[in-house]
């Protein structure tokens, strides 16, 4: 995720196999926050949380390694929480349900909140150091948690905001696709075969 060419490696950019991951989880968040399946997916979702969980662990000891702190430390947050922890908590609340067994679900909008607070101070980072379309992904992701917070916390409605949540997770898979695409086929080409824009915020 680093945009230093000069930056000496250990090892070769693992960012396109973790964008694939977080692609993955868009979309099925997607699939979830807008109907297009039913509840009941959750466990099959939990699995998948799981592999994509691994992607991001494995990208960010890479990235850290290669001296990418911002990177890296991405990798990480969106593993243990985005993927691990959503995915234990799909599995809980869907054993919870199944057994009648009462549990106020709001928690996990309070920890959304202090996680994502985190993540918008660390935007400016990304329009200073990583391109443009990592930006627009970022921006989107962090209002995207601000919805998805408040959604669990239960301040505002889930039936009105989830859905708006889902399609922005969509977008934010979209450019994902396209990100994972072009930087695994410009370096296979050695040239800008896929256009990839500069950082939003550009020295003068």
């Amino acid at each position: 995720m680093s945009n230093n060419s000069t930056q000496q490696h250990t090892f070769a950019n693992p960012g396109p196999s973790a964008l694939i991951g977080l692609v993955m989880a868009c979309f099925c968040l997607f699939a979830i926050n807008t109907g297009k399946v039913e509840g009941t997916a959750a466990p099959v979702l939990a699995c998948w949380m799981v592999g994509g969980g691994l992607l991001q662990y494995a990208a960010g000891l890479m990235e850290l390694r290669n001296g990418d702190q911002k990177g890296g430390n991405t990798f990480f947050v969106f593993g243990a929480f985005l993927m691990f922890a959503n995915a234990l908590s799909l599995m809980t609340k869907y054993l919870l349900a199944q057994h009648g067994m009462p549990f106020d679900a709001r928690i996990e909008g309070w920890a959304w909140l202090g996680i994502t607070s985190c993540i918008i101070l660390w935007t400016p980072a990304f329009l200073r150091k990583s391109n443009a379309i990592l930006c627009t992904m970022v921006v989107v992701l962090d209002v995207t948690l601000i919805l998805i917070s408040l959604v669990d916390m239960a301040v505002i409605d889930k039936a009105t905001y989830g859905p708006i949540s889902g399609w922005a997770l969509l977008i934010i898979g979209i450019l994902g696709i396209y990100l994972t695409g072009a930087i695994t086929v410009n370096e296979a080409f050695d040239r800008a075969v896929l256009p990839i824009p500069g950082p939003v915020l550009k020295d003068k």
